[in-house]
Formats: structure tokens, sequence, C-alpha cells
């Protein structure tokens, strides 16, 4: 009997957070670690992204050691009939690594990096034309992006 898409078996909860941990690890050095041999972890693997479970192996980049020592929250509500705009808006501006489209009172919550007050300024008067924003800037992050529990 197939298991749901949703449940991992211990032996693929090993998988995934080996890889969450280095996803650039050779899959000699995965089989090691999750005690199997390199086709049988390959085939595991296979099967994840089949599944739909792993989307992408990717790198984890710091952006202060690209030059964009501020980040910040912007949680945006666009003015009547602007949804569509501001949601291109955010699109395009590349300095937003990351937006969510939300419920409640905002439609989008974004995180933004830059290099100075000053060019989040310039970013948040682009939306401004078109959505209030309110905006936070980020201290720290206590907790980094993370596997959810995985049993």
């Amino acid at each position: 009997m197939a298991l749901p898409n949703h449940v991992l078996d211990d032996v693929d909860q090993r998988i995934l957070a080996a890889l969450a941990g280095d996803a650039r690890m050779s899959l000699k050095e995965l089989a090691q670690q999750v005690g199997l041999s390199s086709p049988s972890a390959a085939e595991r693997v296979r099967r994840l992204e089949e599944r739909g479970v792993i989307s992408a192996f990717t790198v984890d980049i710091d952006p202060a050691a690209l030059g964009y020592p501020l980040q910040a929250i912007v949680r945006v509500r666009p003015l009547p009939g602007q949804l569509h705009l501001v949601e291109r808006i955010i699109q395009e501006t590349p300095e937003i690594i990351e937006c969510d489209k939300v419920t409640g009172d905002d439609c989008f919550i974004a995180r933004l990096v830059v290099r100075s007050m000053g060019q989040l300024d310039t970013i948040l008067d682009k939306i401004a034309e078109r959505a209030e924003t309110n905006t936070s800037m980020i201290k720290a992050s206590p907790v980094k992006r993370r596997l959810p529990p995985l049993s």
C-alpha cells in the first residue's frame, strides 16, 4: 500500500534533514549519512522530487555579504482597484526577495533587502502611490527558514 503524499518514513525524513543542512552533498555522502547504498539514496531523492516534496536544491546567500545590510518586512494594503498593479510592482522590484499574498487587513507581506534607508524610501515611494504600507526593520532572525516538522 502506497503512503499518502504527506507521510514520510524515517529514511525520507533523514534524507530531507541531511539535504536541508547541505544540499550540495554528494549522493555517496548522503547515502552514508542515512545508511543506504548510493543507488538507493538516489532513488529515494528522485521519488521525493517526483512527489513534489523536494522542489529545488538551493543555496543560502547572506544579503549583507552582497552589500545589503538592512532588511525590512513591509505589509502592503493596495488602494481600491490597485491590487494587480501593486502585485506587478512587487514582482518587478528585485530588492523584494520574498512576498506572500495573505488574508487579513493587508494583501501582501514582503521581505526587502536594501543598502540604505534612502533606498528603502525610494522603493516604498513607488508602492505608496498605489497602496498603504507599514514597514518594520528586521533586527535579527532567531528562526531562519527551516524544515517543517517531518513526523
